[in-house]
């Protein structure tokens, strides 16, 4: 699981950052939003719709990172507060890599409520999935041994010569 779960990890990382790094040919780019939640509350005003498609693409964004980071550790035993932090860590790091890099890129505008959302999509998809799964696997791992299978009585076997200098095994 260890080995598919860094292999995806590897594969996600790699179109995220083919689709968040690419060029694109704009006309006209927006200043750089370095205000917390400004963002979020124009998206809030264009109206429900318009809010729900745009955050919530950025939620889900990096969210498959809260399944993949603790799918490719492949810890079972570990503090489910320590994982959560860990890997809610490491989303945001990401996310602020990705924003970071969209600096150099032409088209691309950095915000900080990018980085908000792609975390806050990385713990939510955690919480929703890894403890229940680590449970599930833990429950199979530690799942009792089947039972004996039983075998049938077998009858007395004739009395044989103990003392008899040649034995018949017939």
């Amino acid at each position: 699981m260890r080995a598919a779960g860094v292999l995806l990890l590897a594969a996600h990382l790699l179109i995220v950052g083919w689709l968040m790094l690419r060029p694109r040919t704009v006309t006209w780019v927006p200043a750089a939003n370095f205000t917390p939640l400004a963002s979020i509350r124009v998206e809030l005003a264009r109206g429900p719709w318009e809010a729900a498609q745009n955050l919530g693409g950025a939620m889900l964004l990096l969210a498959p990172l809260g399944v993949l980071l603790p799918l490719a550790a492949g810890r079972l035993h570990v503090s489910p507060l320590f994982s959560m932090l860990r890997t809610v860590f490491a989303g945001a790091m990401t996310a602020l890599l990705i924003e970071l890099l969209q600096t150099g890129v032409p088209g691309r505008v950095p915000d900080v409520d990018m980085v908000l959302l792609n975390t806050a999509g990385v713990a939510l998809a955690h919480l929703l999935v890894v403890p229940g799964f680590r449970s599930w696997l833990r429950r199979r791992d530690e799942a009792p041994p089947a039972p004996t299978p039983k075998i049938a009585r077998v009858g007395m076997a004739r009395k044989a010569d103990v003392l008899a200098g040649s034995r018949t095994y017939l």
